[in-house]
């Protein structure tokens, strides 16, 4: 984590000593991805509260929608065999969404971190190679890496060990990049401000050039893009990406 501390950036972690545990390090992505946590439990909680058969609130009414979007989501996409894949997908997605949007608070997103993505992603691998062996039954799912020549095994196994790698890397590189794109754009307008205004002569030349003036307007019409639709986009893709592995592991 960075604090500055009269312009001096400064850069600490926060280690906490548990004799069971060891040494364990409590960084930024860590808490924010806490926080994140605490604000989804926090929405699902006033969601379904005092739910009612008859008569419902405007809240009831939404989060019957987002409930039967999700069911809509997996049903539509795996079949209705894979209903009970629905609580795991919409927490999937809820956490993606809430992990890159969080960003536009000023917090860093736990998606800009790539262990983040990582840890999911070897969830789903695991839900996948589950998926597999529960429909070929573990000798079925080892004679799939020798198919259809023994001489593509490597192949298969290292084509197998690609899906968890290529999940974490595709969300982790676009949420990362807009980051640094935004981190550019702010910088170079910020040069630019001090340059233009700066050939203003007298003080107010020097007073105006020290404030980054066109850094307001650009850089938020740009985050509507790199925050709210790349955000939107990486959580659907990564749980569609999800639902149609799982999906297609039930067909092998």
């Amino acid at each position: 984590m960075e604090i500055s501390v009269n312009g001096a950036k400064i850069f600490y972690e926060f280690p906490f000593d548990i004799p069971i545990l060891g040494r364990l390090q409590i960084n930024e992505t860590l808490v924010v991805s806490w926080i994140v946590m605490i604000l989804i439990t926090g929405l699902c909680i006033w969601l379904t509260h005092d739910l009612k058969v008859e008569n419902i609130s405007k809240r009831q009414a939404f989060a019957e929608m987002l409930v039967e979007a999700a069911d809509n989501f997996v049903v539509g996409n795996m079949g209705p065999k894979f209903k009970y894949m629905v609580p795991f997908v919409a927490a999937l997605f809820s956490t993606s969404l809430v992990s890159n949007l969080i960003s536009l608070t000023g917090l860093r997103s736990p998606t800009a971190d790539l262990s983040t993505e990582a840890a999911w992603a070897i969830v789903v691998f695991t839900m996948i190679t589950a998926q597999k062996i529960k429909t070929n039954g573990v000798g079925g799912y080892l004679k799939g890496f020798t198919t259809p020549i023994a001489v593509m095994t490597t192949f298969n196994v290292l084509s197998e060990l690609a899906t968890p790698i290529s999940l974490a890397c595709r969300h982790f590189g676009n949420i990362l990049s807009g980051i640094v794109i935004n981190g550019l754009i702010y910088a170079a307008l910020a040069v630019a401000s001090k340059a233009l205004l700066g050939l203003i002569p007298g003080a107010v030349g020097k007073l105006l050039s020290a404030i980054p003036i066109l850094d307001v307007g650009l850089p938020a019409i740009l985050s509507v893009y790199f925050d709210w639709f790349t955000g939107v986009m990486q959580a659907y893709i990564f749980c569609m990406l999800t639902v149609m592995y799982i999906a297609n592991a039930a067909e092998e």
